[in-house]
């Protein structure tokens, strides 16, 4: 058993604990996990799956309003800082003095407590992964760590030593929070110099795994490499594709395809050799999870899946219809519960399919469309979605967003440098883009219907195999999409959104509203010639 010395928890101010469990097994986390005498949200249930579920509280989704980089004038220059505008970054700075108070009351939250210390991977490929350490109280959260990050086999963990360590002191808050300039008594705070990580108010457990993936990053596209905010797959010819998405449109579900090999569900990274995973585990919604619509998923809620914030009653039975606690119920499982997985490493080659998921709320866009590579460009940095209730505090129903990347949230570098990297990888590799509605037509939210998931798989199986690639296409007015006549299995009067319309002449009012939207958003990139000229050339023409 190794001691907080052989860890060197003491230089990070960890000086006392009364038990220490270094990289416990499923096993052990679980009976530490369920023990009865936790109290509140540090205690899990046993499913009827053998899943154990956990509440998170308040914080039911991450809380980007409390995220926050240290500001060091050699460490985060390269930062992109939020300005202030509703488009603009999360990355809210704090000082050096900040820093130290908000890593003090996190220590001494931690210090002479039991303790939980898993070590894994963040990325795939040995030559750029980085080796990150948990630091926490609560089994749950080494459970949640320990499925979402790439375990390490014992002889790496025998010299593993943390390029960047986590202190989840999600029991402390920082009462004194207005003295200090902060947004409330939560925090979620990053210093790139110490490479550490303070977490402190929320219990929400995406708040660990998301925030490695902004590190991730900074680091990797400084190199050059891509660092991607999407899901990716292979087809058994060792074809690999790329879901773009934010959560809640569907990158986990469409991803995760019986007749494909999962390579991951999130996030990701693109160099010289191909695309591989940032994690070692899934993080998938649950809310009106059924056997029948999402087999694959289903399965995997077994022993050592961990549920957050589901319906269940005194027998286990969870009931995944239910919004009781949230829209954004969650399950985090190991990839080895998905059969249909790329093994022994999670890396494919480099894609030539990349599809763009967007939940478009006002009913517009068509159920699939094939894009420019120019307006590839357009809309990866436009990131065009309605946001799904849940994901983030305060969001309770459908909302048009535009995120930069699919995941402004995670950028730590501004969008351009990623939209960059990604244009670079597309035109190198002959990669082909596509737009997938998984939002609504017939109307907008309210009064059409969402698209199924069915028909999503039925556009997305057809640009996999390359049948929308040719034609014959209509352009969608305004946006200038090419929108195939025809997909197979597909009823065709879908696939114009206007056609499903009973009041042509409001869709006609709404398309133009959309596009204003659009076009006011991109402002944002209009600063550079680059940005200028997509927004020129391939943007919505009122």
């Amino acid at each position: 058993m190794k001691t907080k010395q052989d860890l060197g928890l003491e230089k990070i101010g960890i000086t006392d604990s009364q038990e220490l469990f270094y990289n416990s097994s499923y096993d052990e986390l679980f009976k530490h996990e369920i023990e009865p005498s936790l109290q509140g949200y540090e205690r899990g249930f046993v499913t009827e799956s053998g899943a154990v579920t956990v509440d998170t509280g308040e914080f039911t989704g991450r809380s980007p309003k409390d995220k926050y980089i240290v500001d060091d004038s050699v460490d985060s220059q390269h930062v992109w800082w939020a300005d202030g505008k509703a488009s603009g970054s999360d990355n809210k700075k704090i000082t050096v003095e900040t820093w130290k108070h908000l890593k003090e009351i996190s220590v001494n939250q931690l210090n002479g407590k039991k303790l939980y210390v898993i070590d894994g991977f963040c990325g795939a490929n040995r030559d750029t992964r980085m080796s990150v350490r948990l630091v926490t109280e609560v089994a749950w959260m080494a459970h949640f760590f320990k499925n979402m990050f790439i375990r390490p086999t014992e002889d790496e963990l025998s010299d593993f030593k943390p390029d960047w360590t986590i202190l989840n002191a999600c029991k402390v808050r920082c009462k004194d929070f207005a003295k200090y300039g902060l947004n409330s008594e939560v925090f979620v705070a990053f210093n790139i110099k110490e490479r550490v990580t303070v977490i402190g108010g929320t219990w929400y457990g995406g708040e660990i795994k998301k925030g490695i993936f902004s590190i991730m990053n900074y680091f990797l596209p400084l190199k050059g490499i891509g660092a991607f905010h999407c899901s990716a797959n292979m087809g058994k010819d060792g074809d690999t594709a790329l879901f773009f998405g934010l959560s809640g449109t569907g990158k986990t579900t469409l991803s995760t395809d019986p007749h494909r090999r999962l390579i991951g569900d999130d996030e990701h990274g693109w160099d010289n050799e191909g695309v591989f995973n940032f994690e070692g585990g899934c993080y998938a919604k649950c809310i009106g999870l059924t056997a029948q619509r999402e087999p694959d998923i289903f399965r995997a809620i077994r022993r050592d899946a961990l549920l957050e914030n589901v319906d269940f009653d005194k027998d286990g039975h969870v009931d995944y219809s239910s919004k009781a606690k949230t829209e954004n119920t969650r399950v985090s499982y190991p990839l080895n519960h998905i059969d249909n997985i790329v093994k022994p490493i999670s890396k494919g080659g480099h894609p030539k399919r990349i599809i763009y998921l967007m939940a478009d709320a006002y009913g517009i866009l068509p159920p699939v469309a094939k894009l420019s590579k120019e307006q590839a460009m357009y809309h990866y940095l436009s990131g065009y979605t309605a946001k799904v209730a849940g994901t983030e505090r305060g969001v309770i129903e459908p909302k048009a967003t535009f995120s930069a990347c699919f995941g402004k949230a995670f950028l730590t570098l501004h969008p351009t440098m990623y939209a960059d990297i990604l244009g670079k990888k597309m035109q190198e590799h002959e990669s082909t883009a596509y737009l997938v509605n998984t939002g609504w037509i017939g109307g907008q939210y309210g009064v059409g219907k969402r698209i199924s998931i069915k028909d999503n798989r039925l556009s997305i199986d057809a640009i996999l195999e390359g049948s929308l690639d040719e034609g014959p296409f209509d352009i969608l007015p305004v946006f200038n999409l090419q929108i195939p006549r025809a997909v197979k299995g597909m009823d065709s009067s879908i696939l114009n959104p206007r056609n499903t319309w009973a009041n042509k002449e409001e869709y006609d009012v709404l398309l133009r509203r959309l596009a204003q939207m659009f076009i006011d958003n991109f402002t944002n990139f209009t600063n550079t010639p680059a940005g200028k000229s997509l927004a020129e050339n391939v943007g919505p023409k009122l």
